[in-house]
C-alpha cells in the first residue's frame, strides 16, 4: 500500500452534485482496466519506498498552507493575466483585451471566480472590489440572487443539481464508440463550448454510457484551410499567451464537466548543493546553456535518454527491471563529480541502472515534472467519463506547463515511445511502461498526502492510464488548438489598436471590436491575389506568388525550388539549401508567416493562402530552412 511510503499521490474529486454519474463511467472504465497486470506499479512504488527510507532526512514531507477563503480565486485570477480585476481600476485596458477574446463559457469561468472573490471580500469587511456588472454588465436575477445567498453555488451547479434531481440516471459522457473507427478531434471551436453543447443535449435525451473499455481510440485532427499549429510553431511572444488563455478554457471546461479545479501550492524545499539531481530544471537549463546554448532539454536526461536507446531498448524489463540501489546512488556521485567534465564512462554502466537513474532525475527534481500546481489536475483527468475530453483537458494542461517542463516531458515521452515500439524484445508494451512511471510522475516527496482511504488501487490505475494516454496521443496533445491561435491573434489586434474603453462593459467591446472584424470580412471576397513572398537569408530575389483558392503553403514552397533552379537566382548561402544528396529539396524549407496579428508562425504545408491572406493581410512570409535539416558545413 502506498499509505506506507512517504510520497503520496493526489487526487482531486468531482463536485459533489455530479459525482455520481461521473463515478460510475470512472469505475468501468477502471473495472476494464482490470484485466491488465499492476503489478509493475506496485513494485516501482515499493522500489521509491525503499529508495526514500535509505535517505530518509532528504525525503522530509513540506508543510502546505492551507488556501484562506478566496485566496484561490485570486492566484487564479492572477495566473490568468487578469490581476487587475482584484481592485485595480487603471489597468482596465489590458483586461478588457484579454476578456474581448473569450468565449461565452470561458467569460462564464472568469465571472464565477470573481464572484466567490468579491463575496469573500465582503465578508471580511475588506475594500470593495470592482463589481463583476462593471466587466460583464448587468447581471441576471438568477446570478443576483445567487450572490446574496453566500453558501448557495453558482447558477452552473444550480442547475446541474437540478437536472440531477429531476434525471436520476443523467449521464454526461458522449456516445458509444467504435475503437476500430477514426474519429474527429475538433480544435476548431473551443473545447468548453463543445461540452456545453454535449451537455445541453444530454439534458434533453436518455443517458447514454460510454463503453470504450481499456480501448484506444484513433483521432484525427482535420486540418482546416489554416492548417495546424504545433507546440514550437508559435514565436515564445506568442507562446507566452497561450498558457493563460489555456487556463481560463480549461477551468470552463471543467466547469461545464462539474469538476472543480484545485491547485496545489508550490512546497519550498531545502536547496541543494548538487549540480545535476535534485536541482530545478531552470536552473539546469541555465547551467546547460552556458556550455551548449539554445539548450531545451537538461543535457543530462538527454544523455540518459541517448544511452538507453543506443543499448537499453532491446533489454528485457527496461524501465521495470530495477538496478542496484547501491550502484545508482554511487553512479549518481560519479556524475554529479564527472559529467561535465565529459570524464564519465557510459559504456560501463549497466541499462537497468541507466533506467534507475533516469527514473531518480525525474523523482528528485524539487517540483513535480508536471508541476506541484497542476499534478491534481492531470491525476482528475482519469475522473472525466469520456476519452476526447479527458484528451482535451491533458491537451490543455500541457499547453499550461512552463516550457522547461514541457519540453523535458516531451523528450521522456518520445523515449518511452521508443520503448513500446521495441515491445516484441523489450517485453515492454504500452501499459508497462505506464504503470512503471507512473509512479515516478504523480508521487512526490514535496506534496502532502490526500488519498482517501481505499481509493488507491482506483488512483494507481488512473494515474497509469493517464500516463498511458500521454504517450500514444502525444501527437496530438502538442497541437496548439486553432481557437487559441485565433484568440492570440485577437489580442494582438486589440493591442495594436487600443480601442477606447468608456464603456467597462465587455458586450459593448465585443460588438465595436466584430464590427471591425465584419469589415475585414467584406473584403475577403477576393479570388486571387499576388503577393511576395521573402527568402532574404537564401535568396537576394523575392518570388512574386499569384494566389487563388487552391494555393498551398506547399505550392509556393515547390514554386521557389523550380524558380531556384531553373532560373540561376542569385544563391546566398549554397550550403544551407542542400541536403545529404546534394539536391535542393521543399521539405528543407518552411515558409513563416510573420508580423500583422502574430509575431511568427510557422506554417503548415496544407494551409490555404488565400485565406491566411484575408485573416492577416499586412503580414511578410519569409521562406527560411527548416531548422531541423542537417547542415553541411
Amino acid at each position: 500500500s502506498t499509505r506506507n511510503c512517504p510520497w503520496k499521490m493526489n487526487q482531486l474529486p468531482p463536485k459533489s452534485p455530479v459525482a455520481s454519474p461521473v463515478s460510475e463511467s470512472t469505475n468501468s472504465r477502471v473495472e476494464a482496466l482490470d484485466n491488465l497486470s499492476m503489478d509493475s506499479f506496485w513494485l516501482e512504488v515499493e522500489n521509491i519506498k525503499q529508495s526514500a527510507e535509505a535517505e530518509q532526512e532528504e525525503c522530509s514531507l513540506a508543510d502546505v498552507k492551507t488556501q484562506e477563503e478566496g485566496e484561490a480565486e485570486a492566484e487564479w485570477l492572477q495566473d490568468a493575466g487578469l490581476s487587475e480585476l482584484l481592485g485595480d481600476p487603471a489597468s482596465d485596458k489590458d483586461n478588457l483585451v484579454l476578456l474581448s477574446t473569450l468565449t461565452r463559457t470561458q467569460a462564464a469561468a472568469v465571472q464565477r471566480r470573481l464572484d466567490t472573490y468579491s463575496r469573500s471580500r465582503r465578508r471580511k469587511n475588506k475594500h470593495p472590489v470592482r463589481d463583476v456588472r462593471d466587466i460583464f454588465g448587468v447581471a441576471s436575477s438568477e446570478e443576483t440572487a445567487t450572490e446574496k445567498e453566500e453558501s448557495t453555488p453558482d447558477p452552473l451547479w444550480h442547475n446541474l443539481r437540478t437536472s440531477n434531481t429531476q434525471r436520476k440516471t443523467q449521464d454526461y459522457s458522449c456516445t458509444v464508440r467504435n475503437p476500430g473507427k477514426e474519429e474527429v478531434f475538433n480544435m476548431d471551436v473551443a473545447y468548453s463550448e463543445q461540452a456545453a453543447v454535449l451537455l445541453k443535449g444530454s439534458l434533453l435525451s436518455e443517458s447514454r454510457k460510454l463503453k470504450e473499455g481499456n480501448a484506444l481510440i484513433r483521432f484525427k485532427i482535420p486540418k482546416g484551410r489554416l492548417g495546424v499549429t504545433r507546440i514550437g510553431d508559435l514565436s515564445a511572444q506568442d507562446m507566452k499567451k497561450i498558457p493563460t488563455l489555456a487556463l481560463i478554457e480549461l477551468t470552463a471546461l471543467c466547469d461545464i464537466l462539474g469538476f472543480e479545479l484545485k491547485r496545489n501550492k508550490a512546497a519550498k524545499l531545502k536547496t541543494t548543493e548538487k549540480r545535476l539531481f535534485g536541482v530545478p530544471l531552470n536552473t539546469l537549463l541555465e547551467n546547460d546553456q552556458k556550455l551548449l546554448p539554445n539548450t531545451k532539454v537538461p543535457l543530462l536526461l538527454q544523455a540518459l535518454l541517448s544511452c538507453l536507446e543506443k543499448r537499453g531498448l532491446e533489454t528485457e524489463g527496461i524501465l521495470r527491471v530495477s538496478g542496484s540501489q547501491t550502484r545508482i546512488k554511487s553512479l549518481e556521485q560519479k556524475l554529479e563529480r564527472d559529467f561535465y567534465s565529459g570524464l564519465f564512462r557510459w559504456d560501463e554502466v549497466h541499462q537497468n541502472d541507466v533506467s534507475g537513474l533516469l527514473k531518480r532525475f525525474i523523482r528528485e527534481l524539487p517540483a513535480p515534472l508536471l508541476t506541484a500546481e497542476y499534478l491534481p489536475a492531470f491525476a482528475a483527468v482519469q475522473n472525466i467519463p469520456d476519452l476526447k475530453q479527458r484528451l482535451q483537458a491533458l491537451n490543455l494542461l500541457i499547453l499550461i506547463l512552463p516550457e522547461p517542463n514541457r519540453n523535458t516531458l516531451k523528450a521522456l515521452l518520445e523515449f518511452l515511445s521508443k520503448v513500446v515500439a521495441r515491445e516484441n524484445n523489450n517485453k515492454m508494451n504500452l501499459w508497462n511502461v505506464s504503470t512503471v512511471m507512473a509512479p515516478n510522475l504523480f508521487m512526490h516527496k514535496g506534496l502532502p498526502n490526500k488519498i482517501p482511504e481505499g481509493k488507491e488501487k482506483q488512483l494507481a490505475e488512473g494515474a497509469a492510464d493517464v500516463v498511458r494516454m500521454m504517450i500514444h496521443y502525444q501527437d496530438l496533445l502538442w497541437t496548439v488548438s486553432s481557437f487559441l491561435v485565433a484568440q492570440v491573434r485577437k489580442l494582438n489586434e486589440s493591442n495594436s489598436k487600443r480601442y477606447q474603453f468608456c464603456d467597462k462593459r465587455i458586450k459593448n467591446l465585443l460588438r465595436k471590436i466584430h464590427a471591425d472584424k465584419d469589415k475585414v470580412e467584406k473584403n475577403q471576397g477576393e479570388p486571387s491575389k499576388i503577393v511576395k513572398v521573402h527568402a532574404s537569408l537564401l535568396l537576394k530575389d523575392s518570388l512574386e506568388v499569384h494566389l487563388n483558392n487552391a494555393t498551398r503553403v506547399a505550392d509556393v514552397l515547390r514554386q521557389f525550388q523550380k524558380n531556384l533552379c531553373q532560373n540561376g537566382w542569385n544563391i546566398v548561402n549554397t550550403v544551407n539549401l542542400l541536403k545529404c544528396n546534394n539536391s535542393v529539396e521543399c521539405t528543407n524549407l518552411l515558409l513563416y508567416e510573420v508580423g500583422g496579428n502574430i509575431g511568427e508562425h510557422c506554417l503548415d504545408p496544407d494551409t490555404y493562402l488565400l485565406d491566411l491572406y484575408h485573416i492577416n493581410p499586412h503580414a511578410e512570409w519569409i521562406i527560411k530552412q527548416n531548422p531541423s535539416c542537417p547542415r553541411m558545413f
